[in-house]
């Protein structure tokens, strides 16, 4: 801007047209960077997710006429998805709430899903609180039943690098299946305990 003012061009214009010089030299340069492969990508998103967690919920029904059902295994992530897909203003429990229940899970139990601290039988109270009432809502026990037992599990896939970056990694799933949990009776009816 120094030369151009030196050559009389007014302040008001001199500064737009350096600017604009700049964003094209800028953007010419980014371009030519990321067509030779000389960019590390990961400085933009230094650690971004690795893994894909679902975490899913079966139950286990008692009937009136004293039989037992087990229902399928409920994709509760894929709800929570499909709840804030296109939602320009998600709430934060429909964001976040089971992925944190989970995460406290994990936190607080190791591989053997043994607790490992004394917030773990905390973590799997709010876990499983939040899986019930999921299978409320669902009306999983239909008219004739109550939810006796709930059985929890992730399942795990890593996210796939980009093509460019060359690394190889396996999209098999890993599943981490919990141990059946019986629920209190006012739980069971649908309440909280």
């Amino acid at each position: 801007s120094t030369v151009l003012l030196s050559f009389g061009v007014p302040p008001a214009t001199a500064s737009p047209s350096v600017h604009a010089a700049e964003v094209f030299t800028t953007a010419a340069s980014a371009g030519s960077h990321a067509v030779n492969r000389n960019v590390n990508w990961k400085l933009f998103a230094p650690n971004p997710l690795q893994q894909d967690i679902a975490v899913q919920v079966r139950a286990e029904i008692s009937t009136t006429d004293g039989g037992t059902r087990t229902t399928g295994w409920y994709d509760l992530s894929a709800q929570d998805g499909r709840a804030i897909d296109g939602n320009l203003l998600p709430s934060h429990t429909q964001q976040n709430e089971l992925r944190r229940a989970w995460d406290f899970f994990v936190a607080t139990h190791d591989d053997d899903n043994r607790p490992v601290g004394l917030r773990g039988a905390l973590s799997e109270t709010y876990l499983r609180r939040i899986t019930v009432l999921r299978l409320d809502r669902a009306d999983a026990a239909g008219p004739d039943g109550a939810v006796a037992r709930v059985q929890i599990r992730s399942r795990t896939t890593q996210v796939p690098p980009p093509e460019w970056s060359g690394e190889k990694i396996s999209t098999t799933p890993v599943y981490r299946t919990l141990s059946w949990w019986s629920l209190p009776e006012d739980e069971a009816r649908g309440g909280v305990g």
